[in-house]
């Protein structure tokens, strides 16, 4: 006899994000890195290749929750859309943005420092050269790459990208005190945060390719397993995690053993929104990868295909799969 299997989708908190402190960039060895045109290439195969399994699901019209009660909601296709980057200045913008208020900092050395993963050196990459400037180094002892930009013209290009883009009050006053308080600059124009509540633009897919995961949780009691899908983002300050919790649905907590917050998507709907939202603002980094396997997760659950063993054990199979590699996350 198959295990009863319910579902059930609610925040889980517990990952550790990868933290560096400024001030230390520049003490560190750093080794200057080849670029490798192939790196992008292999990258886009992997994405294609799990694109194409995902097509082989036919979907049902309710989702069994919590065994007992019965929800409609509209079915998200198995069908994934192909994968795109940012073409225009604006897209692009708002994809910096976000990557800045994430992993972004721009130093009293009058320089912008982005961190990546070790697996993003295609991204970093490709930043550079939207931008024009910049370089890409390999961080000693660490499983991580940072894209400096120091170039007044790099910097300049950058603001002009940002402008009205970034959320973050530290990143604005980062701008104004390292950056335009250079004489280069006194004939830029005040430099502005977005207010705007609208998330329909790629700033929350450079924010989530910064600082977001990606968890597949099983939990199992009394011959009775739950399957949890999370999207989380663990922040020190509130302010933007509640502005994803408006936009997407779920929940924020505090983890007073860490001093930090954090946002998760609590339920089949939120999951929802954030399937709906990076099926359009992709994700640019590795974590595509990891966001394809969630996705097939929940096609899963919403096809009812969990409460088999065939249906739990793919679901198994992808958990193992995601997060191995990225050393800030653990799944």
């Amino acid at each position: 006899n198959f295990l009863n299997i319910s579902f059930l989708m609610w925040l889980f908190a517990g990952i550790t994000l990868i933290s560096f402190k400024y001030s230390h960039y520049f003490k560190v060895i750093v080794i200057k890195l080849k670029q490798r045109s192939q790196s992008a290439g292999n990258f886009i195969k992997i994405i294609n290749e799990l694109t194409n399994n995902l097509t082989n699901k036919r979907t049902s019209e309710t989702l069994r929750y919590k065994s007992t009660e019965s929800v409609n909601i509209k079915k998200i296709s198995i069908h994934v859309p192909k994968h795109f980057k940012p073409i225009n200045d604006s897209d692009f913008g708002y994809y910096l943005a976000g990557l800045i208020d994430g992993d972004g900092h721009f130093s009293k050395a009058f320089q912008l420092v982005i961190v990546f993963n070790e697996l993003d050196a295609s991204l970093a990459y490709f930043i550079k050269g939207k931008i024009g400037y910049g370089n890409v180094y390999k961080v000693k002892n660490k499983k991580a790459i940072i894209l400096v930009i120091s170039n007044r013209a790099g910097l300049l290009k950058i603001l002009n990208l940002i402008n009205d883009k970034i959320r973050s009050e530290n990143k604005l006053n980062q701008i104004n005190n390292n950056i335009l308080s250079n004489p280069y600059f006194k004939s830029f124009p005040v430099f502005s945060l977005n207010s705007d509540v609208n998330l329909n633009n790629y700033w929350l897919s450079g924010f989530s390719d910064a600082d977001a995961s990606f968890q597949i949780k099983l939990i199992t009691r009394k011959n009775k397993t739950e399957v949890r899908l999370n999207f989380q983002i663990d922040q020190k300050k509130k302010d933007l995690l509640i502005l994803i919790k408006d936009f997407l649905g779920g929940n924020i907590g505090y983890r007073k053993s860490q001093d930090t917050y954090y946002y998760g998507s609590t339920s089949f709907g939120s999951a929802k929104n954030v399937i709906n939202y990076f099926d359009y603002f992709q994700l640019l980094s590795s974590k595509h990868i990891n966001y394809l396997k969630w996705r097939k997760a929940y096609i899963i659950i919403q096809n009812k295909k969990h409460l088999t063993e065939s249906g739990l054990d793919e679901i198994i199979k992808l958990k193992k799969t995601m997060n191995r590699n990225n050393s800030d996350t653990i799944d």
